[in-house]
């Protein structure tokens, strides 16, 4: 089977939008005369500064705000710690209700100052609670809540929550007690190193996942902790494992979806992922010869290997009035009358309006991955190019930046799509769906030439990588909300 993309155009797409005029003359993106004159990171919608930053770089940085709220307060490092792990580090605010009220702030922390209760200062012997064994007084110990428990008892406390995976969260052995263990008092009592280890390290990760400008990189045993002044839903991207993630929510990277959008989806994805499953074949009938067809590349044109016709993979129609209607490819049309019809005519129409959205969600997700075999089979060719007396790999490299801007606009145009999903009728819905399929004309414009160009045909691809990224940046620029 032989597959194409959009037919080879020179820059702009020729698509008739003719009920979007309004649109052109304010996205004119040849127009990049005072673009030169401005810093990159400025125009850039996904820039943020962000550091990626080592377990002891991360340890110093906690300690600096425990030792400031500590001499702030006059109160105890460990006190410290209690306090700003249940305000996620928030010390103006810490500060503030403490001198408005000191007593309701430790309250709220489940700390208080702890006490010997009255009735066993003049007792020499008790017995603990847990182990029924009596022992004498200064063998007990106790949090602000005054319960008592042996030296023994609150180690073996201690050890058993820590092998459960619980640190800062130990509350007092009593029935029903919140009160909470500062960590010197949990310290003071293990003595086997491993545990104390263990229970600082589970401490560490509860401390960077309470603090509002940290977060874990999710990349495979990587230890990197990447720290960020603002939490914005934008792409970090881990300086050891490379890999990118949203830095509001930890999660893949999803821009312009926002972080609660794309778990609706991905969990709408999961439910309904049975009903979703007829869709995620990788083969389609031509619609002229009816002959099964396999999608092996990413692009959406495809030409029939057995009668030749071209048409679009996702709506499987003619690629050559494809051009004036793609817009309407990538668009769901809401049925206007919807509301009075039936409740089962309703269903039907959501579940039709979801798998639009799926379908093309889960087509680009393919995309991507096929992407990738089409690297392998672009570093083959260049390859024979080379060894052919066709120019040196220096003279190629511009291939492979073209190939890592499709992926990188391709990635985008798929997280368009839950977002258009979620959106709710009228001129907004309007112009993001415009600019989505300018966007993707422009993708499969930038495949195809790819997938054929010659050194030649350097200066033309590069302009068509311009044209996309453009469209790209538009697209975030006007829909990324952070």
């Amino acid at each position: 089977m032989e597959e194409a993309m959009t037919s080879s155009q020179g820059g702009e797409s020729d698509m008739d939008y003719s009920d979007n005029e309004c649109y052109d003359e304010y996205y004119n993106i040849h127009d990049d005369s005072d673009i030169e004159q401005i810093d990159p990171r400025k125009i850039d919608p996904e820039y943020f500064e962000f550091r990626c930053l080592l377990e002891e770089e991360v340890d110093r940085l906690l300690n600096e705000t425990v030792e400031a709220l500590s001499s702030i307060l006059h109160i105890s490092p460990s006190l410290a710690k209690v306090l700003l792990y249940s305000h996620q580090w928030n010390v103006n605010e810490i500060t503030k209700k403490f001198r408005e009220n000191p007593t309701s702030v430790l309250v709220s922390s489940r700390i208080e100052p702890a006490t010997t209760p009255s009735s066993l200062l003049l007792t020499r012997y008790i017995i603990c609670p847990v182990c029924v064994t009596p022992q004498p007084l200064d063998k007990f110990y106790g949090l602000s809540c005054t319960h008592m428990f042996c030296k023994d008892c609150w180690t073996m406390h201690f050890e058993v929550q820590i092998n459960q995976g619980i640190s800062t969260g130990i509350a007092c052995m009593a029935r029903d007690c919140v009160v909470l263990a500062p960590e010197d008092f949990v310290l003071k009592h293990l003595q086997r190193p491993n545990m104390r280890e263990k229970y600082q390290q589970f401490c560490f990760q509860d401390y960077v996942k309470s603090h509002p400008e940290l977060r874990f990189c999710p990349g495979p045993n990587c230890s990197i902790v990447v720290h960020s002044c603002e939490m914005k839903a934008k792409r970090a991207t881990c300086t050891q494992c490379k890999t990118a993630f949203c830095f509001r929510c930890g999660c893949d990277y999803h821009a312009p979806t926002d972080c609660q959008v794309i778990k609706k989806w991905l969990t709408k994805c999961a439910d309904d992922s049975e009903t979703a499953n007829y869709i995620s074949a990788h083969t389609k009938d031509c619609p002229k010869c009816h002959i099964c067809i396999e999608k092996n590349g990413g692009c959406n044109h495809m030409q029939c290997y057995n009668c030749k016709h071209d048409f679009c993979w996702m709506c499987l129609g003619d690629w050559k009035s494809h051009g004036s209607e793609y817009y309407e490819c990538s668009r769901y049309r809401e049925n206007p009358n919807i509301a009075h019809e039936s409740v089962h005519a309703q269903a039907r129409e959501a579940l039709k309006k979801y798998l639009h959205y799926y379908e093309r969600w889960e087509n680009h997700s393919k995309s991507l991955k096929l992407e990738e075999q089409t690297l392998t089979n672009l570093k083959a060719r260049i390859n024979q190019k080379v060894m052919s007396g066709l120019g040196t790999w220096i003279d190629w490299q511009y291939l492979f930046t073209a190939a890592n801007l499709l992926a990188k606009c391709r990635y985008t145009l798929q997280y368009t799509y839950p977002y258009a999903y979620y959106m709710d009728a009228g001129p907004r819905k309007e112009l993001f769906e415009y600019q989505q399929a300018q966007l993707e004309a422009e993708i499969e414009n930038l495949s195809w030439k790819i997938e054929r160009a010659e050194t030649t045909d350097r200066g033309e691809l590069e302009n068509q990588m311009d044209i996309a990224e453009k469209r790209r940046t538009t697209l975030l620029k006007d829909f990324l909300d952070v």
